[in-house]
């Protein structure tokens, strides 16, 4: 019998959920959003939908009901509205958001919750996450683990070497607020834009630095066992030292709005993208200092008849398989589940974790 799933937010991300989950025949998706145009454009096998203003508690309580899972593709503000709705019907919890206060209000919801609640399910915090957690298992003890994630256009063109591919709020969110690291041993924030490193992979030269969210719960889960966690996003050379003159100088980090209208006028979106993952942890195996590496890149290409960007198919799948996992018995069916709680073989055998194999 299909799963009745709702999904809320048919936008760039929402779209990609749609069309992988409603091809397998296994749920009976409904998906709601205030923009009637974005509805229109989804995939409509095995798919309903419905407009519905999101921030109405109420309009959103009765949508939900009788879903035995509520899947959120909406801005990170809007999360605590969703997953107090998704308590309150009883609906198992799935988000996208990188954005740690909201982060921490769905783990407050969690408690005494009879159904899971499974916030930042996507690329980073997600995936990474369980690639993290899962090479830290090889070892007896730890001393550093880097995670570095960038979603770049295989054709840059203008300046800031970047093309918009995902939430504009997102990427401002990760550019200004204060980051999650741990530091000789203790937890700490650090600064955004920060802590600058260039490294290349496949003949390619890269920046990486400091930015909110990524890790997820990965730093309260290694806490105490580990020297050195922290999480970077990459980029092309040059693109840092631009946003940071925006983001410090002209100070749009205090003006987000403008700063997201400038964005969005100014920067085509592509769905000419490669997603990067690479992740580094040393430390003591078989008596010995060793360092092991996972890299890998994941480029734009057709799901299903349909061309999808790479951070589309990254951040899609890595949910999509999620919910697989929870509906097969092989996550945590109550209370908070944290993204390393997943196993990693068990992640890259589901048919959407596939997409990262």
């Amino acid at each position: 019998m299909a799963t009745k799933l709702i999904l809320l937010g048919g936008g760039k991300i929402g779209s990609a959920i749609t069309a992988m989950l409603g091809s397998t025949g296994d749920y009976q998706l409904t998906v709601a959003d205030r923009d009637g145009d974005s509805l229109m454009r989804l995939p409509t096998k095995n798919v309903k939908t419905q407009v519905l203003d999101v921030a109405d508690p109420a309009a959103l309580k009765a949508a939900m009901k009788g879903h035995e899972i509520v899947v959120s593709a909406m801005p990170y503000h809007l999360t605590p509205v969703i997953a107090g709705a998704a308590k309150d019907v009883g609906a198992h919890y799935f988000d996208l958001t990188e954005d740690v206060e909201s982060t921490r209000v769905v783990k407050q919801l969690a408690k005494g919750a009879d159904t899971a609640f499974v916030p930042q399910c996507g690329l980073a915090p997600g995936f990474i996450s369980i690639v993290a957690h899962d090479m830290t298992k090889k070892f007896e003890s730890l001393r550093d683990v880097n995670m570095r994630v960038g979603a770049l256009p295989v054709y840059p063109t203008n300046a800031l070497k970047y093309n918009l591919t995902w939430s504009t709020d997102g990427l401002i969110n990760e550019y200004c607020n204060p980051c999650e690291a741990i530091v000789d041993g203790k937890l700490r924030e650090v600064p955004a834009l920060e802590e600058m490193e260039h490294f290349s992979l496949d003949g390619v030269d890269y920046e990486a630095f400091n930015t909110s969210g990524g890790l997820g719960t990965l730093a309260e889960t290694l806490e105490g066992r580990i020297e050195n966690l922290n999480y970077k996003t990459v980029r092309y050379p040059g693109h840092r030292d631009i946003i940071k003159t925006l983001v410090r100088d002209l100070r749009l980090g205090q003006r987000r709005d403008i700063m997201k209208d400038v964005l969005e006028t100014a920067i085509p979106i592509t769905y000419q993208d490669v997603v990067l993952v690479f992740v580094t942890v040393s430390g003591q195996m078989r008596g010995q200092l060793t360092q092991e590496s996972y890299a890998k890149k994941v480029y734009a290409h057709d799901v299903g008849g349909q061309l999808m960007s790479a951070i589309q198919i990254t951040t899609a799948a890595g949910i999509c398989a999620m919910v697989d996992l929870l509906v097969d018995g092989k996550l945590p069916r109550q209370g908070f589940v944290r993204q390393e709680q997943a196993d990693l073989k068990a992640f890259l055998a589901n048919r959407f974790g596939q997409y990262y194999a």
